[in-house]
């Protein structure tokens, strides 16, 4: 038998000892179990109770579970700090077991071992004892049972503290929501008894009626602790009739945010940090996770590199570390503004939503005094991002379709609708897609009911630039130099700002690119002290939409998801927009920030939109300013009487057909003098068909005959 060890494997020899090992844990349990195994059994029964006492049983599966390891491996075993924490734990077992099983002095007596916790239990405890008394032997085995804790599960004793208090920071904000629900029922209750119930405030400044009036009526307001969110209500204009007062929209119309569990757990956060330190060190990357912000749709690890290491080699990695994390994309910002760390975005697996209503009741909207104060959503450390319109002044949202601008829209406009007065702000909305803003038909904010048809929003920016060059005539005349200023002075008379929001700006770009684009670039550099402002969304973000000179002008902007690398550089000027998961998750870079800043962009449905509108729609009558559509009508008929040479359509039809614009071209083609050919190229360019003279260059072709056609040739 000797002879046939060396010749047996390795893999062999261990596949042997596994047996060996499942055979006497079997045979200790049965023997365990009363079952009769002879005098070899019988002294193992002993042997396991004298030295296990009622912890005996788990010995057999104990050795079962190493002799399967053996069998199924066939290699030696390497025991882990997990294994050693679980014979800790189990020993601790049996000495907290005899101790309060076993009387002092008894520990180690032959009667109290099988009872107890055996031999085993009974050295430690008798050893404990003898150290630090009975009361401070409960302590010590507290702290090594606690320890065993921390080896069998890797978790730190900071882990679980912070876990901790998650789950009763979450508990008392559970139980804080439910006494607010039933105070807020209790009121409601209380109010619809009353003939003429008390409307608590929304804002704490005073607000200016909404017509002139010469009493001022004081309102009662019910006090209300802030810790119960009592439901905030509006301020009193005039309203139908002139008898009922405007009540600003409560927050009641929206729905109550629902509690989400997505997102990472503490441990699976932990993993990460430390997988991620482990994908960065074996690329030869040293540097180590200071800090993890978890936001509704990702969550940031900020990592300190150490001395010496390049950003860039970080960054070049990004592809491996989303492989090693096993997450969609990641997105990197290095270094992350005013820390010294660099930003690694991995997304959650299941998005949050953020409700619109608990980004306006935030203490961030609340405070602010700006009545274009819009609510955005939520960046990666959950903290609500609210934005001062004003300040901006003007706003570009781009993404592709789905992924998020039109909920941005309705975010935006009722955002000011919960704050701003029908005398505060008009709304000039335009809608080529018809359908998107129709919801707000008939609301007392609108200057003029949604504009559908892409001339009529044509001949609206060119009302726009006339009312921006009427109120600077204004301010000159009363020696200010902006609209603030102005309405300081004239109580009376208070001039209202002015929102003008595009919902697609590529279809304007198509029926009249010159028009819009020429209006656009007016206002965006000059209406921002006039009290107007732009609001352009478009989900074709190429460069024939977002045009340089757009761009220059409009600095703040918003950008959605997009497919490509090229469209995020054309809304941003950088990467980074293509890396982003849809469903309302944008990059808002205003103006003046040194880099795009995350949000998770807040959401509202249609119906909640619904309701509010019928709520506005009650307080007041839309009034119309007339003219706003019509603005260009009369120009535009001007100037297709102004082009009545007989030959000017077909020549126009000939440049556009071949591309080219010179007056020799027309004399061959229509046998004409030169005279009369230069004067049509002339007339062409100042129609803006055609570029100017560049030299020997070709003159540019702006228009397409579509466009043409449309503007100077249609029937009367």
């Amino acid at each position: 038998m000797a002879k046939l060890m060396p010749e047996l494997t390795p893999e062999l020899k261990y596949e042997l000892l596994g047996i060996c090992f499942i055979t006497i844990a079997i045979i200790a349990l049965i023997s365990l179990l009363g079952l009769n195994t002879g005098p070899v059994g019988a002294f193992i029964t002993r042997l396991l109770q004298h030295s296990f006492g009622v912890g005996a049983a788990v010995i057999p599966f104990l050795l079962a579970a190493i002799g399967s390891r053996y069998i199924w491996t066939r290699r030696e075993i390497v025991y882990s700090v997990k294994f050693f924490g679980l014979i800790l734990l189990y020993i601790q077992a049996l000495a907290i077991w005899h101790h309060f099983k076993i009387n002092p002095g008894m520990e180690i007596l032959p009667e109290s071992l099988v009872p107890g916790g055996g031999l085993v239990g009974g050295m430690v405890l008798f050893i404990l004892r003898k150290l630090f008394g009975i009361d401070g032997t409960v302590i010590v085995l507290l702290a090594t049972v606690l320890s065993a804790l921390v080896m069998v599960s890797a978790y730190s004793l900071a882990q679980v503290l912070q876990f901790v208090k998650e789950k009763a920071v979450q508990g008392l904000t559970t139980v804080r929501e439910a006494i607010a629900g039933s105070y807020e029922t209790a009121v409601t209750l209380e109010e619809e008894q009353e003939e003429k119930p008390v409307i608590p405030k929304f804002y704490d400044q005073e607000r200016e009626h909404y017509l002139a009036r010469k009493e001022t009526t004081e309102t009662t307001v019910s006090t209300v602790e802030r810790v119960l969110k009592a439901e905030p209500a509006g301020e009193e204009i005039q309203g139908k009739g002139g008898n009922t007062p405007y009540i600003l929209p409560p927050l009641s119309l929206l729905k109550k945010p629902v509690k989400s569990r997505a997102g990472k757990t503490t441990k699976d956060i932990a993993d990460n940090a430390r997988l991620l330190e482990e994908t960065l060190a074996s690329f030869g990357v040293s540097a180590k996770v200071i800090n993890t912000c978890q936001g509704p749709a990702v969550t940031r690890y900020e990592l300190e590199p150490a001395p010496g290491v390049k950003v860039s080699r970080i960054v070049n990695l990004s592809d491996d570390i989303a492989l090693k994390l096993a997450a969609p994309g990641i997105r990197i910002e290095a270094p992350i503004p005013g820390k010294a760390a660099i930003g690694i975005e991995v997304p959650n697996k299941d998005i949050a939503s953020v409700s619109l209503r608990e980004v306006l009741e935030s203490e961030e909207f609340q405070r602010a005094s700006s009545k274009l104060t819009v609510a955005l959503g939520k960046d990666i450390a959950g903290q609500p991002i609210v934005a001062d319109l004003t300040k901006m002044p003007h706003v570009l949202v781009a993404g592709a379709t789905g992924s998020g601008k039109s909920v941005c829209i309705n975010t935006l406009i009722t955002s000011i609708l919960f704050k701003a007065l029908p005398n505060e702000v008009k709304f000039v909305l335009i809608d080529p897609k018809v359908v998107e803003l129709s919801n707000y038909n008939g609301i007392p904010h609108l200057l003029t009911p949604v504009v559908t048809d892409a001339k009529k929003a044509a001949s609206a920016l060119r009302w726009a630039v006339q009312e921006m060059e009427r109120r600077y005539a204004l301010f000159a005349a009363a020696g200010v130099r902006d609209i603030g200023r102005y309405n300081d002075l004239n109580s009376e008379g208070k001039l209202p700002l002015i929102v003008i929001i595009i919902d697609e700006l590529a279809d304007l770009m198509m029926v009249a690119p010159v028009d819009v684009e020429d209006a656009i670039c007016r206002l965006a550099q000059m209406a921002r002290a006039a009290g107007l402002h732009l609001v352009l969304a478009t989900q074709r973000p190429s460069v024939d939409v977002i045009t340089g000179i757009i761009k220059a002008n409009i600095p703040s902007r918003i950008s959605f998801a997009v497919s490509s690398q090229v469209d995020s550089r054309t809304i941003l000027d950088m990467a980074g927009a293509e890396k982003l998961l849809g469903k309302g998750d944008m990059l808002f870079y205003p103006v003046g920030a040194p880099k795009p800043l995350r949000v998770q962009g807040a959401f509202i449905s249609d119906s909640e939109v619904e309701e509010l509108v019928s709520y506005i729609k009650k307080q007041a009558e839309p009034e119309y300013t007339e003219g706003v559509t019509t603005a260009g009508d009369v120009q535009d008929k001007d100037e297709r009487e102004k082009y009545q040479d007989e030959l000017l359509e077909d020549a126009i039809r000939m440049v556009l057909e071949t591309g080219q614009a010179s007056a020799s071209m027309l004399q061959r083609k229509f046998r004409i003098g030169y005279t009369r050919a230069a004067r049509l190229i002339d007339t062409m360019e100042e129609m803006k068909i055609v570029g100017p003279n560049l030299g020997s260059k070709p003159r540019e072709i702006l228009m397409t005959s579509d466009q043409v056609y449309a503007r100077y040739f249609k029937q009367e």
